[in-house]
């Protein structure tokens, strides 16, 4: 099974200016997998503020690799988080972030 996602976020903010970066990963479990699995690498999705309290969606992240092997029928978890440590995220007030849009494919690849 090949997986391939990615994501976009929909934000605002009350007041401020400068951008802002959510990333995002995930992780697929199996039936019997350990819970405490590393993530997988995080993705971002950098945006800025062009008026405050009006809805922005940021530009859509590179592929999403998921930690584990995802197959059909297996649970996948997603986490959204924002690094005020990354230098790209000059936001100088609350970020609020309304949802996401997560785009994926799946597709069953063919046996010999």
């Amino acid at each position: 099974m090949l997986f391939r996602s990615t994501f976009s976020p929909q934000w605002t903010a009350a007041s401020g200016s400068g951008g802002v970066v959510f990333f995002l990963q995930g992780i697929s479990y199996a039936n019997s997998d350990a819970m405490d699995a590393s993530w997988g690498t995080a993705v971002s999705s950098t945006d800025t503020l062009l008026t405050a309290n009006d809805l922005h969606e940021g530009p859509t992240s590179t592929a999403i690799t998921l930690a584990g092997t995802p197959a059909a029928g297996e649970t996948v978890q997603f986490r959204i988080y924002r690094d005020i440590s990354d230098a790209s995220d000059t936001l100088t007030a609350d970020a609020k972030l309304l949802g996401i849009y997560l785009k994926y494919t799946a597709t069953q690849l063919a046996s010999d």
